[in-house]
């Protein structure tokens, strides 16, 4: 059996361009890996795909689950003619603006890779992740990156070294495409202006960047907005932002004390919402 993590994936900064014709969006993101998140593992044997974990119920084990899809293609791509038993063990809340099942698809990539004898940087590979998702070969590589184009034209940039990280989803599942919909097409500028990747540190890069999605997303869920405040006035925080187009937010600290200190005062006021404390990769 082949067990890989599937991490969650963060937008430290999300700069959203223009829409295209094919429905995509031109975008700029910064984006980074947490040290937690689900596990997907595969092994040869009956075709069967198990959603475990407090997560599993709001997921659909069909042939449309990512999961399934990753299998499918992996096996259409590569001629393998094998029967896979995978087993998805979900911990990262549903349609959370972490990459959840992006990054589900791509760790059964990784799985039935090294299953069969395939490298993880095989272009085979890297072309099946694009077909499932613009976030999927994002999650393939892994590794913290500046994304432009669809977000998948993806260049490596420094990590954050285990930086502590607080992510807090309010317990609202938020979609998409309706909060691309209520962005107001209107071009705030580049992620970067001038200057080489990273010239100034990842993480200054990412205090001078915005996450464009955010506005809309407070639209559709006014409770993003308060997660956040309450996030700012934590002490040693150096980031506060939402991720992707949420709804779960992050805080990046000084040090996990403050981390931990700000958990327990979340969880305190709002004892129900989702917590992960972690550390940035």
């Amino acid at each position: 059996m082949i067990v890989e993590r599937a991490p969650a994936k963060l937008n430290l900064a999300l700069h959203v361009r223009r829409r295209r014709d094919d429905g995509y969006h031109d975008l700029e993101t910064l984006f980074v890996f947490a040290r937690d998140g689900d596990s997907v593992s595969v092994a040869v044997g009956a075709p069967s795909l198990t959603i475990t974990g407090p997560f599993a119920a709001g997921l659909d084990a069909g042939a449309d689950n990512l999961v399934a899809r990753a299998e499918l293609a992996f096996c259409a791509q590569f001629g393998v003619t094998a029967q896979h038993t995978i087993t998805l063990d979900k911990h990262l809340p549903v349609a959370s603006g972490i990459g959840g099942g992006s990054a589900d698809a791509a760790a059964t990539l990784r799985a039935l890779a090294t299953l069969h004898g395939i490298a993880h940087d095989d272009a085979q590979l890297i072309d099946i992740a694009a077909t499932l998702g613009a976030d999927v070969p994002a999650c393939l590589l892994g590794r913290a990156a500046f994304g432009d184009g669809k977000g998948d034209a993806l260049t490596t940039i420094p990590g954050l070294g285990d930086m502590p990280a607080l992510l807090v989803n309010p317990g609202v599942a938020v979609s998409t495409a309706a909060v691309f919909a209520r962005w107001d097409r209107v071009d705030r500028g580049a992620l970067r202006e001038g200057g080489s990747f990273g010239d100034d540190g990842t993480l200054a890069w990412a205090l001078a960047g915005r996450n464009d999605l955010q506005p809309p997303a407070e639209q559709l869920a006014p409770v993003i907005a308060d997660l956040l405040a309450l996030l700012a006035q934590q002490a040693g925080v150096r980031l506060a932002r939402m991720s992707g187009s949420g709804a779960t937010c992050f805080a990046l600290f000084d040090d996990e004390n403050a981390r931990d200190a700000a958990a327990r005062a979340i969880a305190a006021v709002h004892p129900a919402w989702w917590r992960l404390e972690t550390a940035i990769q």
